[in-house]
């Protein structure tokens, strides 16, 4: 996959994500959004819910479709797997860069030219002690982490990598154009955190070199989300 992953005035592309429990719910949704979006998230949520066909359906709608599934298995299952997700029409994909080199290679070469993989470092919702804890150690700098996982994930040719907006700025200093940053967790200003914890505003995703944004309640939740979209990209754009 060409490493595209910037709008032509060099914003990171805004992608939406719709974490609802059913495709009526996520038509519904991308109905209204229209032509403001042209890129959505499916995760797991909407996934188990309503299968494929909601990829088909909003691929029938001229959008693009990031399928986070975050495959965790051993390589032939996730090869298999990003082959199926790229048949189906997904531009990008989710594997945890914690699978180790073989699995990643392996859903590189699953996925090929028409899909991206990108390699989960660590969730936004886990803080350091979280992180302590599940990798049973005493302490543990997030930071230093998710460049751990970078470079393992870089080894592996992924498209790109996972990471909050406050690692986002050390992985492209380290790394460059080589691996693009996807950042999810983001919310404007003035919103709520909800359940995540590394949380960056539109414009401090841009600042720090993100490729990609996803937006979730900042805009699916708000009360015009054609207009929480519209502020978003105008953030995004340096605006």
């Amino acid at each position: 996959m060409t490493n595209d992953a910037t709008m032509t005035n060099g914003a990171p592309i805004p992608i939406v994500a719709l974490d609802v429990p059913s495709a009526e719910a996520a038509l519904r949704l991308a109905d209204r959004l229209g032509s403001a979006c042209d890129f959505y998230k499916v995760g797991g949520e909407l996934f188990t819910a309503a299968g494929p066909d909601v990829v088909r359906a909003l691929r029938a709608r001229g959008a693009d479709v990031f399928l986070d599934l975050k495959f965790h298995d051993i390589p032939n299952t996730v090869r298999q797997s990003a082959a199926s997700a790229a048949a189906l029409g997904a531009r990008l994909l989710t594997v945890h860069a914690s699978g180790g080199a073989a699995m990643l290679a392996a859903a590189v070469e699953g996925a090929g030219e028409r899909c991206g993989v990108l390699a989960v470092t660590v969730l936004t919702s886990t803080d350091a002690a979280g992180l302590a804890a599940a990798w049973g150690r005493d302490s543990v700098d997030v930071d230093a982490e998710v460049l751990r996982l970078a470079a393992l994930a870089g080894d592996a040719a992924v498209h790109g990598i996972v990471c909050s907006g406050r690692e986002a700025a050390s992985v492209r200093a380290r790394f460059g154009g080589a691996l693009r940053t996807l950042v999810p967790g983001v919310r404007f200003a003035d919103g709520a955190a909800h359940d995540q914890v590394r949380v960056v505003t539109p414009a401090e995703a841009r600042r720090a070199g993100a490729g990609y944004v996803v937006l979730g309640r900042a805009v699916t939740a708000a009360a015009d989300p054609v207009a929480a979209l519209a502020r978003a990209r105008r953030e995004l754009a340096g605006g």
